[in-house]
């Protein structure tokens, strides 16, 4: 028996505890956050109406209030049983990091108390030498800053034996740039702001004080149990599997999609919900995705900065709950070959500070004028800066969600809806078409037609879809953070409200009246933008080569998209809205270029070892069991006599020629990848990870073709990796 089958004895549902909560989540939602309620709570009125003008006015509190905050939010954090502390920030690996100081402070020897300063929460200081920076500074300096980011509540995260009290924050070098994903978008959302209270204030909304985007992201996850994914290298070390032959029952059936939830799992996410309700993070739905074992959680819309801290943390505790469940979770995008990946449908909108959803197409002609500019704008942005949008999501996991059921990231279009559709081709044209009367909006304003307030289906297969007040970027990768890709929608579409604010003021400027002036803009807007437009399906042939003639970019590979972050004219935008510095842009650049050649140099040396140490062993031994058995029905034949079919010993030789060659070009590509790595060592980042994409990938694919036909013929009690067919379908 091999280890792949023991453990299948050991794969069955954990008996948990049951977890006494308050039966309503409002009971407890938000318990372990430091919110503004508590705050409140908790601190003078003086200090607490100089904290929210703060967050409004950007007027700092001074370092007595600081302190006075500081001391409330240990002694609320100290009640709830931390004894430590630690400044929480997201640097630019893509995860979160961390350093944790008690609150103990020495008073004589042999002494201590507990303390939190101001200066203490307001800044730290963790060792920034070992984080990427992409030469923003030299490896030997080590210092780097962490600073408190108030708008985002602090938050108690809880293990079996303590808890940490953890102040969201970003993280600066000592000379002042960006090393996280935090700053960019905090930078962002104020240049947005800026340019949309700006394009309002056109409109006659002089009460609008604050825009900011807000943002839900679907997380798409897959589940195993814990003993396949220990037996497997792969996994341990990528994230997905480099070998595997498919199920012979995989998604064909779509029997997941929406179905009935496993208790095992249903069991997960209870308690994934309750740990998540805790920390105030808005879970709003769980289902079953399309593929075997995948699933999805999906939020209420927050402001873009605490619900990008909110889609880390959730993350975090999805990896940490399945354990406890003795499953892993895998938020890799492609982790099974041949089924579909996992990405992170990022839904974006405006809202201003009254409450209003400004892609909301509203109740009077000038709330519907006021939404197509915005529209308009949004559609300029894309149009502008799909290379933009796809690098924001560039990385080596996402190469390999081109097609499937998955919106492919290397065609950036928007889907509209057929009703919008005929809104803005009947502007561009000056026409006047038919519209269905049923839930009809009247914009009241000659030539703007009537049309639906929600005017879209859904198309499950554009990258950027208008889905009812909201857009939907469905490229972001399952596991990324989406700080960035919303960093750079925030920056070209605040480009885009200032471009048409200018272009309102210039037609109002020379004699139109407003309305006019409106529909000008917004028709000269469609008209430059609508290549970019696309209501079909994604997927196709046909959407290929039609996208090739409208001129959009196709690209692929990660290192040819992360390209556009060093153009000239990218380059000036960024700094224009003080989003990234060039020195940042630069920095980031080099960083995942250097992350998209790390990621494929240990999924290619993993796939060298399994060959070595797991397959090829497994494939001797079907070797040597055909060649005793060949060399058994010969000898039988000789000196037995047995009639034995021509064919049927013909069969068998062709059988053991096919293994002996399947292992050999197993052996030889193996072989062929270790002197490709080797040889790819002397070149630059840049041109490694072309060669990476160019040539290791393919041969990490041909060696893995040879490898999953050898599984599926060498005998079950010699294969000690785990199937498909039993990770996918676990009890």
């Amino acid at each position: 028996m091999s280890i792949r089958q023991k453990a299948l004895f050991k794969v069955k549902s954990v008996a948990l505890d049951k977890i006494n909560t308050p039966k309503k989540v409002s009971g407890y939602f938000g318990e372990n956050t430091f919110s503004l309620d508590t705050m409140r709570k908790h601190i003078s009125k003086d200090t607490f109406e100089a904290f929210k003008r703060w967050m409004s006015q950007g007027s700092t509190i001074t370092l007595g209030q600081a302190n006075e905050i500081a001391e409330a939010m240990k002694e609320w954090a100290m009640a709830k049983g931390a004894t430590y502390y630690t400044h929480w920030f997201q640097p630019m690996t893509g995860l979160t990091a961390e350093k944790h100081d008690s609150f103990i402070s020495m008073v004589s020897p042999g002494k201590v108390i507990e303390k939190f300063s101001g200066n203490k929460l307001i800044q730290g200081e963790p060792d920034a030498s070992s984080f990427p920076s992409g030469g923003i500074r030299a490896t030997f300096e080590a210092r780097g800053y962490t600073a408190w980011d108030p708008s985002s509540p602090a938050f108690i995260i809880e293990s079996a034996l303590g808890k940490t009290l953890c102040i969201p924050s970003i993280f600066i070098s000592y000379h002042g740039e960006a090393l996280d994903k935090k700053l960019p978008l905090l930078r962002s959302d104020e240049a947005l702001n800026k340019a949309a209270v700006g394009l309002l204030k056109i409109f006659g909304r002089k009460d609008v004080r604050k825009v900011f985007s807000t943002c839900g992201p679907e997380q798409e996850y897959f589940l195993i149990d814990k003993h396949f994914y220990n037996l497997r290298q792969d996994l341990l070390m990528a994230g997905r599997t480099l070998i595997g032959a498919p199920s012979p029952k995989g998604q064909q059936l779509e029997d997941q999609y929406f179905g009935t939830i496993k208790e095992r799992v249903v069991n997960f996410m209870f308690e994934l919900a309750q740990e998540a309700y805790k920390l105030g993070i808005p879970i709003m739905t769980r289902h079953n995705e399309v593929a075997p074992h995948q699933y999805e959680f999906a939020p209420i819309f927050e402001e873009s900065n605490i619900a990008a801290d909110h889609n880390q943390l959730l993350m975090e505790l999805m990896k940490k709950v399945a354990l406890r469940h003795d499953m892993v979770c895998l938020l890799h995008e492609k982790p099974f070959a041949g089924i579909n990946g996992s990405g992170k449908h990022l839904n974006w909108s405006l809202s201003d500070d009254n409450g209003n959803n400004l892609l909301n197409p509203g109740e009077t002609p000038e709330d519907n004028l006021q939404f197509l500019t915005i529209l308009a704008a949004v559609l300029r942005a894309v149009y502008l800066h799909a290379d933009l949008l796809r690098a924001s999501i560039a990385m080596a996991g996402n190469e390999h969600r081109l097609g499937a059921n998955e919106a492919p990231p290397a065609i950036i279009s928007v889907f509209l809806g057929e009703q919008l559709t005929e809104v803005l081709d009947m502007l561009e044209n000056g026409v006047k078409a038919k519209f269905s009367k049923r839930d009809i909006i009247d914009l009241g304003i000659a030539r703007l037609p009537k049309f639906n307030k929600d005017s879209t289906d859904r198309n499950r297969t554009s990258p950027f879809a208008f889905t009812g007040a909201k857009f939907e970027f469905r490229a972001v990768g399952s596991s990324q953070n989406i700080s960035t890709p919303i960093t750079i929608i925030n920056t070209i579409i605040a480009e885009s409200l200032d471009f048409v604010a200018s272009e309102l003021k210039r037609a109002v400027n020379s004699g139109k009246d407003f309305n006019s002036a409106v529909l000008k803009v917004v028709s000269s807007v469609i008209k430059e933008t609508k290549k970019i437009r696309f209501e079909g399906n994604n997927y196709s042939k046909e959407w290929l080569n039609e996208a090739k003639k409208r001129g959009l970019p196709n690209i692929a590979s990660t290192y040819e998209s992360l390209k556009a972050l060093k153009k000239e004219g990218n380059v000036g935008l960024f700094e224009k809205y003080k989003v990234f510095s060039k020195e940042e842009l630069i920095a980031r650049y080099h960083i995942w270029i250097h992350m998209y050649n790390l990621t494929l140099e240990i999924e290619a040396n993993t796939l060298g070892e399994m060959v070595n140490a797991s397959v090829v062993p497994a494939g001797y031994e079907y070797e040597k069991l055909l060649a005793r058995t060949l060399d058994e029905i010969v000898r039988l034949k000789k000196s037995a006599g047995l009639k034995i079919d021509a064919n049927a010993l013909k069969d068998k030789k062709e059988h053991l020629s096919e293994i002996v060659n399947k292992i050999y070009y197993v052996r030889h590509n193996t072989a062929t990848m270790g002197c490709l790595l080797e040889k790819a060592c002397a070149l630059s980042s840049e041109k490694r990870a072309e060669v990476y994409f160019k040539n290791l990938k393919p041969l990490m694919e041909h060696i893995r073709k040879h490898v999953d036909q050898l599984e599926s013929v060498v005998s079950d009690d010699a294969w000690d990796l785990p199937k498909y067919r039993e990770m996918l379908f676990i009890k």
